[in-house]
């Protein structure tokens, strides 16, 4: 299983459409000069103090020196519209020759990319991390190759589960409650934030369908939206947690994960579920966050233990232009050990390879993510390898909250969306 694009970062926007990188190469699109490469990348940083331009200025420029000849220009783009742009560039027949961003098999549908055994190593290709590489497979060729990665984890505010008189974690979803009836009473805005509003619904809704044995896939990688165990799962939400108040004064269908977030950075939320920099903000700002496994549902059997959510970004290559070598060495170099943990320590983010995961170049991981690294090896990612994994799951994003919603009935809100998502499928 596999996803899409990393939100934690999608405050990108207030850098503008086009960053060119000063010394890296012109930043038009009709750069024809065979010794430069033109990569687009998503900008990761929200401001121009954490942007990142440092990095790949650094990178090009190192890579110009080990390689004579060759140059990369590079345009960051904001999460927003780095997806209509490659698609236009790629449209236009101006498609770059690499693309950093939140989606990649709609182009190697169309036959656009170039596989990785085109590019890399066996051993290259064989130093990605299982999940992402499964996630990065079209039938049985890698087309996305994971640069960067994460996992959700269940965050809880220690100070306000010990106000409440809350004493051990949550581990089913009737322990949760429970801590949510307890938060509630002590006054607790937001006992649990429960984000399924249009920003990203995707990833609270695949949290818990795995929660309880679900999931958007079956075991032959069909999808299964409205299977018995996800209606189960939406049924139990509403009745449990949004009837009795326990998701705060916002309704889930509208609320937002970067309003959640914001919540749980001023102390006003019990529990959520996050990634790796929301731990690290909140702990700069004196919140005493706990990161755990999602609770599971008190009907999975004894000893089962569902995969956590695991997210990625993809690097492709395009093979519009016929620079499959110059490629090739691009991509070694920026896979190295030292620019992954880099970049990835730069967003508090995991590098996507075994070696960079192990290694202390570049800085290594913070030991706060390690438990990022631990869930993330046995995740589920959402199916982007899916062509038609960016209609299905905006349809997802878009309607999943009217399920818990007072007068939202579960499996025809579900069964909605996996009518919609055959019709997809269809057309993908």
């Amino acid at each position: 299983m596999r996803r899409t694009t990393f939100t934690a970062t999608t405050g990108a926007a207030v850098l503008g459409l086009l960053i060119p990188l000063a010394g890296c190469g012109s930043s038009g699109e009709d750069a024809g000069d065979a010794g430069t490469l033109r990569l687009v990348a998503a900008e990761y940083g929200d401001g121009p103090g954490n942007s990142s331009k440092a990095f790949w200025e650094k990178v090009t420029t190192d890579f110009t020196k080990a390689n004579p000849g060759l140059k990369v220009e590079v345009q960051l783009l904001p999460w927003e519209d780095i997806d209509s742009a490659v698609t236009r560039m790629v449209r236009d027949g101006k498609a770059p020759d690499m693309a950093l961003m939140g989606s990649y098999s709609d182009f190697a549908a169309q036959g656009k990319l170039y596989s990785a055994d085109e590019l890399l190593s066996v051993t290259a290709e064989a130093n990605f991390l299982q999940p992402l590489a499964e996630a990065g497979t079209v039938g049985s060729t890698l087309y996305g190759l994971p640069f960067v990665a994460s996992s959700r984890l269940l965050f809880y505010n220690k100070a306000l589960f010990d106000k409440a008189g809350v004493t051990s974690e949550p581990k089913t979803w009737n322990d949760l409650k429970t801590a949510a009836k307890a938060l509630k009473d002590n006054g607790v805005k937001f006992p649990y934030a429960m984000p399924l509003g249009p920003e990203e619904a995707h990833a609270e809704a695949l949290i818990w369908e795995l929660s309880n044995g679900g999931g958007y896939s079956d075991n032959s990688g069909n999808y299964s939206l409205a299977s018995d165990q996800n209606i189960q799962t939406f049924k139990w939400i509403k009745e449990s947690l949004v009837a009795p108040g326990l998701t705060g004064p916002v309704p889930p269908s509208q609320l937002n994960r970067a309003d959640a977030f914001a919540a749980f950075l001023r102390g006003d939320v019990g529990m959520l579920n996050g990634y790796p920099s929301l731990a690290h903000e909140a702990r700069a700002k004196g919140i005493s966050v706990r990161a755990v496994s999602m609770p599971v549902s008190d009907t999975l059997g004894s000893g089962e233990t569902p995969p956590t959510v695991g997210v990625a970004d993809w690097m492709m290559a395009f093979n519009q232009n016929g620079k499959r070598e110059e490629i090739g060495k691009f991509l070694d170099f920026v896979y190295q050990d030292k620019n992954l943990t880099d970049f990835a320590g730069r967003y508090h983010l995991l590098p996507s390879t075994v070696s960079a995961t192990r290694t202390p170049a570049g800085g290594g991981l913070d030991q706060n993510d390690v438990q990022f690294l631990t869930a993330l090896r046995g995740a589920q990612l959402y199916p982007v390898n899916d062509p038609s994994w960016v209609t299905v799951s905006d349809t997802i994003k878009r309607n999943i909250g009217r399920a818990v919603e007072p007068s939202g009935d579960p499996k025809a809100v579900l069964e909605g969306i996996a009518a919609k998502a055959t019709e997809a499928g269809r057309t993908s």
